[in-house]
């Protein structure tokens, strides 16, 4: 490679394979079924006549798919070197070569059984990293090129026989070999990880829990009004907060929770001792320390588990202590007020959420709800420990950053019914949301337009002071620009406060607004 118009090729090539590396490991990582290499090699199987697919077989015997995968690696091999090649004279080939790569991944991503918009995300991750990182590796190569053709037409002289070769060449290895190495590590660290986060799911897939029980949405929770949040959320909608770089996969045979610290006799729980205790099921609303108010970190589901105030009987707790701490398998402990685990209310060990065994996302094999707290200080997914103590003797990982250390969730209330900048028709209007405040329970909400008077709202009819309320309500309103303001009111009759504070120390204050248009 005497000049650098011959990296080029080399350049698309290595783009390319990092591109195929990182949607790799994006798929095994998010256990999606498979990459979309193999998606491809699954629609051309598909697509093959019988005939063809016949003879192959005969040939090939057990060998045939990997040699059908090997092809298509070769075939976008070939078509990443020139991409590269053309990518010299015309910067928006390569561009419309990544394109249509990513539209065929797609489509044969889409055709695959039960397929989703999650299952796109490896085609995007590719996608990203073949621009980028073909952008990086010819960047120094169209500058040499740039410099050649100025010294050219100043004297004629030659930069690449005086060394500026070189050091474009040495550039562009660098590079090349960074990436090449970042994409390696990648791809066999999503095969390492995803292998085992797959078996898991299949372990999870198959599990039969009984004394979990489907849910069923209680009469009258639900209330029919078009654009407000369901009242029960689903889990593939329920907000995901952790700390976790790569989520916790652990085998249920493998998980077991210890009870220590102050305590009579220390007590280690298995996953089949959950399993053969009595279940405890229970409508529970969580809610993020982080949400902001109007905001959506904030999901209701019907948890099934163990009490954990029979498991800390079984332990037997001794007097002082007012806590428990809680670790997670990934390191990560919250500092529990112990009043909360043994009041009576539905605090457990779950392991079901809305009649399935946990996802991986939300802590399975078992994680901690308790109602009325935010999870920052009670929400331990992949929980394997507990040690009961006290508030003075620990420090937990969100409190020692500053934030309270009872995390008692605030009341608060949401519009979503007009959505923030909608046009509806002027005249009565249907206005409507959820609202809030776990284990104290929510008697009344009320809503004002334009700062006008507080006009009650009617309430979907709850199970439990442990979930959120849907409300609704109609005024009149003129054709212009409004604003619609809410607030609850709790079984306690507090009525919901309009000073705004901030999420930090413990939880937003304030009233939700939306802004809408009505017009003639």
């Amino acid at each position: 490679m005497e000049r650098p118009r011959d990296l080029w090729p080399p350049a698309g090539l290595v783009a390319g394979w990092a591109g195929l590396l990182t949607s790799y490991a994006a798929a095994m990582l998010m256990t999606i079924r498979e990459s979309p290499v193999v998606a491809i090699a699954e629609l051309v199987i598909r697509l093959t006549p019988g005939p063809v697919a016949e003879r192959a077989i005969r040939f090939l015997g057990t060998f045939d798919k990997p040699f059908l995968v090997l092809v298509i690696l070769l075939l976008v091999s070939w078509l990443f070197w020139g991409t590269g090649r053309l990518a010299r004279t015309r910067w928006w080939a390569p561009v419309l070569v990544y394109s249509l790569l990513a539209a065929l991944a797609a489509t044969a991503v889409l055709l695959q059984r039960s397929a989703g918009s999650i299952d796109l995300v490896p085609v995007a991750v590719g996608y990203v990293t073949w621009v980028v990182c073909l952008s990086l590796l010819t960047e120094p190569l169209r500058r040499a090129e740039r410099l050649t053709a100025a010294a050219a037409e100043v004297d004629g002289t030659d930069p690449l026989a005086q060394g500026a070769d070189r050091a474009t060449r040495r550039t562009f290895l660098l590079r090349a070999g960074l990436i090449a190495g970042v994409g390696v590590v990648l791809g066999v660290a999503g095969r390492v990880l995803g292998s085992g986060r797959r078996h898991v799911e299949e372990t999870r897939r198959l599990l039969k829990l009984d004394g979990v029980t489907e849910p069923t949405l209680p009469t009258g929770a639900r209330l029919p009004v078009e654009g407000i949040s369901s009242w029960m959320t689903p889990n593939d909608d329920f907000y995901l907060i952790h700390t976790a770089i790569v989520v916790p996969t652990i085998e249920p045979v493998d998980w077991s929770l210890r009870i220590h610290g102050m305590v009579d006799r220390e007590v280690v729980v298995t996953y089949q001792d959950l399993l053969d205790s009595e279940t405890t099921e229970a409508w529970i609303t969580l809610n993020c320390v982080s949400n902001p108010v109007g905001g959506t970190l904030i999901g209701n589901a019907w948890w099934s588990g163990v009490r954990i105030a029979d498991l800390l009987e079984r332990a037997g707790v001794q007097d002082g202590a007012d806590c428990v701490l809680q670790t997670s398998e990934d390191g990560w402990n919250c500092s529990t007020p112990l009043a909360a685990l043994t009041d009576g209310r539905d605090a457990m060990l779950a392991v079901a959420m809305n009649g399935k065994p946990l996802p991986i996302d939300h802590g399975f094999p078992v994680r901690t709800i308790v109602p009325g707290l935010y999870g920052y200080v009670s929400g331990t997914k992949w929980v394997v420990d507990y040690e009961v103590t006290r508030f003075e003797d620990v420090d937990a990982y969100w409190t020692q950053r500053g934030w309270g250390e009872m995390g008692p969730v605030k009341m608060s209330s949401r519009v979503d019914v007009p959505a923030s900048g909608a046009e509806v028709a002027a005249g009565e209007v249907r206005f409507g949301g959820v609202a809030w405040s776990q284990h104290t329970g929510i008697s009344a909400v009320e809503f004002s337009v334009d700062g006008g008077p507080w006009l009650p709202a009617e309430l979907g009819r709850v199970p439990s002071d442990d979930t959120w309320v849907q409300w609704t309500g109609t005024a009149e309103v003129e054709p212009g620009d409004h604003l619609v303001r809410v607030r609850a009111t709790d079984a306690d009759g507090l009525v919901q406060t309009a000073v705004e504070r901030d999420v930090l120390p413990d939880g937003a204050t304030g009233l939700d607004a939306r802004d809408f248009t009505a017009s003639a």
